[in-house]
């Protein structure tokens, strides 16, 4: 098994596409802080031109932390994109030119090839959420400096340096589980569909549609907490005045499981499907 992951894994950072996705996460932070660098500070003046009446604001607020927690927003459907896109290409790329098969021929069970797609998938994942944080904090600290982190959910909150830091590390390592989801999800998608133009277009429609649905507020406080669309933005509730500790916990739990359990349709019609 260790094996066939460190294949799967060779397989993946030879791939042009691989390096595609890393040059994509470095477009969508420079896109964002060029936005930012040019029309951030209108926007802060717009944001805040009520408040002035009341209130006094001395420094930067057109900081590194600000920036940090734009690209944060970026969780919300870039990056899931660019993952689910490349992520599902791992298999269906290997369907096309039926590698699949080949390896099948080999002494390896369709367990362990399926399963190792999965494991190898969480390590890409990781590795370019590993390449986004590290590059986003330097890059807005070197270009934006530090300073306090004004953010509106529920109403207008500030931070100061120290606590935004530690703030957004962990909006990050929250936020990371959704995107563990959703390379699960791709997948599972590349297994049913096995077609990577239309893998592709459920993943987008899969993404734009629990994007949505997030927005539903049910009656009941269970279907809240296991309705799936709505535990994508446990990384949203770090910014609140008072962490709700709990809440985040209990949400990333259930995404845990609902990670688990999609991971396990996939590998359960992947064994059952006749390959050849």
């Amino acid at each position: 098994m260790r094996n066939l992951i460190r294949t799967e894994l060779f397989k993946i950072f030879k791939q042009r596409k691989t390096f595609y996705a890393i040059a994509a996460v470095f477009v969508l932070e420079a896109f964002i802080m060029v936005s930012a660098y040019f029309q951030g500070r209108e926007f802060l003046d717009v944001f805040l031109e009520n408040l002035r009446e009341s209130f006094e604001f001395q420094g930067n607020l057109l900081n590194g932390n600000l920036i940090i927690y734009l690209v944060l927003n970026s969780f919300w459907f870039h990056i899931p994109l660019i993952l689910m896109i490349v992520v599902s290409g791992f298999l269906t790329g290997e369907y096309k030119d039926r590698t699949v098969e080949a390896v099948l021929l080999q002494p390896v069970s369709k367990s362990q090839y399926i399963i190792s797609k999965y494991i190898a998938a969480l390590v890409f994942t990781a590795v370019i959420l590993g390449i986004l944080i590290l590059s986003t904090f330097l890059l807005s600290y070197l270009f934006f400096g530090k300073g306090d982190l004004v953010v509106f959910l529920e109403g207008l909150s500030f931070y100061n340096s120290t606590e935004a830091f530690n703030r957004l590390m962990i909006a990050f390592l929250v936020g990371s589980l959704t995107m563990f989801f959703y390379a699960v999800v791709s997948i599972t998608l590349a297994v049913l569909f096995q077609e990577a133009t239309v893998t592709w277009i459920v993943a987008a429609l899969f993404l734009i549609g629990t994007t949505l649905l997030l927005r539903l507020e049910f009656d009941s406080k269970w279907v809240n907490s296991l309705f799936f669309p709505k535990l994508t933005d446990s990384w949203q509730y770090v910014f609140f005045s008072e962490i709700p500790f709990r809440t985040i916990l209990n949400k990333s739990l259930v995404l845990i499981g609902y990670t688990g359990f999609v991971a396990w349709i996939g590998i359960r019609v992947f064994q059952k499907r006749d390959i050849t």
